[in-house]
Order: C-alpha cells, then structure tokens, then sequence
C-alpha cells in the first residue's frame, strides 16, 4: 500500500514539475494571447464604431450600382488606382469593400454602393483590429519567430491544461471545496489563490480546450500538418473540382491571390483561364454568374493577374455553410472550380465550425460573450498561478517542486511528454532544448542547480 502510495507522489510530483515550468515560461504569453483575442472577438461592434462613417452609407437607396460601374467611376475619381479586388455586402446598410493599389501603396477603400462615391480609405494593416490580430498572432513585433512563440505558447497551453486536470483531480470522492468549488474564506492566502487558479480552470478547461485547438489550424508548423494530415486522408476540400479539363499544374494556390477564403479552400490549386482572344469578362458579368451559382453575400470578386489568371469569387461566411471559392475563367465565364462547405471533408467542416467559434462569429453575442469569458478566465488562472507561486517560492531559488525519488516515473512521464511533441513538433523542439540544457547546462553548473 505504501509503495502504491509512493509511486502515486512521484507521478503527481513529475507532472507538477512540467506544469510548473511550462506556466512559469508560458503564463505572460497566454495572458497577451487572451487580452487580444477578448478585445477582437468584438472587431464588428468596435470597428463599426470606429469607422461608422467609411463602413455605413448615408443615405440606402433603391439599388446598388454595378460592380464595375462601381470601380469604374473609383479609377476615374483617383487616377493611377487600380482595383484588384471588391466585396459585395449583404447588408444594405454596408458600403462595399475595395482593395486597391495607387502609387505603389495598397489600401482599402469603402464605396457607396448606390452612388459609388469613395466615403474613405485606409491602411488595412493599421486598423484598431488589424493591430490586436497581429498582437494575438505575432505579438505585435511580427515575423516568423514571433509566430512560432505564439503557436508554441498555444501548444504548451494544451499541456497546461491537460496537465491541470490531472493535478486538480481530487484524491476523495466527497471533495467538493478546492475542486468544484473555491475556498475563499481567508482572502490573499496561498489557499485562496490557489483555488482561484484550480477551480476556474476545471470549469472552463474544455471551452479554453476548444478555443485553442480551433486556433491552431493558421498556425504555421502545426497548421500545415493539419492540412496535410486532412488531405492525406480525404477530409480537407476536394482537391479539384472543374467543369472541364485536367488537373492543373498550377503551385499557385487560392490564398496567394485572393482574400475571404474559407480555411479549406486556402490551398486549392488555382487553374488558368484558356486565352483565345476573347475578351475579358466583366465584373457585373462574374458578380452574374456568381449570384447564378447561388454564392451567398457577403462575397468577394478578385481580378484575374495576367492573361492566364482567372476571377476568383470567395466568401468565409459567418454561417459556415454558405462558404464557397470559385475560380472563373476570365474569357468565357466557365466555372473551372468550385468547392463549397458541403464538399468539404468530415475534418474540414470541423475545422470551419471551429475557426467561426473561434473568432466569436458562429452563433452572434453569445459566441463572443462565451468567448471573453474564456479569455478573462485564462488571465485569471494565469495571473492567480504567479500570485500563487510568489507565496510558496522561498528566498533565492525558484520554488520548483521537489524532484520526484524514483527515476522512473521521471522517464516515463517524459516519455509521455515527448509523444505530445511528436504531435506538436514546436513542443517536441523545446523539449529536447530544455533537455539538453539540462544535461549540459544545469546540472554543471552549481549556482543553477541550486536556483532549480
């Protein structure tokens, strides 16, 4: 009985150490993670706000404009603009979205739908959202190491999580007060913070669970496993799916030339139009043939780039299941792909649904109310674990939990851990890093191996 009882103290010993460290390095970044996530679940309500004037006609007329009369009258107000690309809203209250390049420098620009006068322009790039995306995704500072710290910090809280559960589960049945519910008897204890940082996290472990793992599909290492992963098994959107002709052998793919597109359909292969001295089509007549295909609005018409490109007409909708990406050949209108939510693959639709509930927009308020509080509860646990941890660390060292007696527990819960990382690889990486730091750093050193 009393080895079992060992055996239990070193298991619960081991893990705590790699929750330990793992909140201890990651905790800073899951609390910006979760601020800037809360603040752009609401871009619609904020930036609506914001930008009342450019995103709102004044005045809804009778009927809209047509799309190239549209453009045609934006190139004539501002010469030397070019237009590659423009949204059709929904709402008829909505103006409608123009991406353009003049003088080298690419903007947005929002157009009155019935008179077809420019109400403004901007940098997409520096909006008020546009900054929270880049600090959720690259922590403002940009690049590729800033997001690969994000996806690692995202992984880890997976860990984290599942790590936490383990540690939080209650040693008797009848414990209630700690596990389901919080001692907050003597406030400012290390008791009260601890409860504060367990409680919580058992309650919204799932939902933080679901919010992270919707996320990881734009990640940049685990994402293109997923993608892989799905097209490897049939799940993501079909490959191809033309009217006529072969597959292309085209490595150009959707994202490279167009915005709006659903997740699924980021890496669709993009065909060529079939130059024949035909004249290019217009875009009343691809806006034609899209309302033709039945593609719900709010969807977005891209210009064809060169003689072989092709319009592109591409909506991520709110409702997942009126996304769609066609790819229309320029000169005769043919539609040479056409993938919507329904040829998706099982993991696809998963992912799409996942993505929405991510971003707050699968089921209105209610999605983004459950959203913030997600992202208010994971400061809370983040911040009650440093409080927490404060309490306990004695005077010069780290206050890391005691290193478990049997070694083998030791190896069999890094075991566990490295399998994590087979899943994750940006996990598996610092693992190993944090591994040969230890043998070759910590352990040498007399001042580290005291401090840990």
């Amino acid at each position: 009985m009393r080895s079992i009882s060992s055996l239990r103290q070193s298991i619960y010993q081991s893990v705590w150490r790699w929750h330990f460290y793992a909140g201890i390095i990651f905790a800073p970044f899951l609390i910006i993670l979760a601020f800037s996530g809360s603040v752009y679940l609401f871009k619609p309500q904020i930036e609506g706000y914001l930008y009342k004037d450019m995103l709102t006609v004044r005045e809804v007329g009778t009927t809209p404009m047509a799309p190239e009369s549209i453009v045609a009258k934006i190139v004539k107000g501002y010469p030397g603009t070019t237009v590659s690309s423009i949204t059709m809203e929904s709402d008829v209250k909505s103006t409608y979205k123009l991406s353009v390049t003049s003088d080298g420098v690419s903007r947005t620009m929002y157009v009155d739908p019935y008179t077809g006068h420019a109400l403004g322009g901007m940098d997409s790039s520096k909006t008020f959202s546009a900054f929270f995306k880049k600090m959720h995704s690259e922590l403002v500072i940009g690049g590729t190491f800033a997001n690969r710290l994000v996806e690692l910090a995202a992984c880890w809280a997976v860990i984290l999580i599942l790590t936490g559960l383990f540690l939080w589960w209650p040693k008797s049945k009848g414990a209630i007060w700690g596990t389901v519910l919080p001692r907050l008897s003597k406030p400012g204890s290390r008791l009260f913070w601890r409860d504060l940082h367990a409680v919580p996290a058992f309650w919204l472990s799932l939902l933080i669970l679901a919010i992270i793992l919707s996320g990881l599909p734009w990640s940049g290492i685990l994402g293109n496993q997923i993608d892989k992963l799905a097209n490897a098994t049939n799940t993501n959107a079909p490959p191809f799916a033309y009217s006529f002709g072969a597959k292309p052998e085209s490595v150009t793919v959707a994202k490279d030339i167009a915005e709006d597109l659903p997740w699924a359909a980021e890496n669709v292969p993009v065909p060529a139009s079939v130059a024949g001295g035909y004249v290019t089509l217009s875009l009343d007549d691809i806006a034609n043939i899209a309302d033709d295909q039945q593609v719900i609005k709010p969807y977005t018409i891209t210009n064809p780039f060169g003689e072989n490109g092709v319009f592109t007409v591409s909506t991520a909708h709110s409702k997942p299941g009126h996304s769609a990406t066609l790819h229309i050949d320029q000169y005769s209108g043919a539609v040479l792909t056409d993938v919507r939510f329904e040829d998706f693959g099982i993991l696809a639709k998963l992912i799409t649904y996942g993505i929405a509930f991510h971003e707050g927009r699968l089921f209105g308020i209610a999605n983004q109310l459950l959203g913030v509080v997600a992202c208010l509860g994971l400061i809370l646990i983040s911040v009650s674990s440093y409080i927490m941890w404060r309490k306990r660390k004695p005077t010069g060292k780290l206050g890391a939990p005691p290193k478990p007696k049997n070694p083998k527990i030791t190896v069999g819960v890094l075991i566990i851990m490295l399998v994590c990382g087979a899943v994750m690889p940006l996990v598996g990486l610092s693992i190993l890093i944090v591994l040969v730091l230890d043998f070759f750093v910590l352990r040498r050193i007399k001042a580290l191996r005291h401090w840990f």
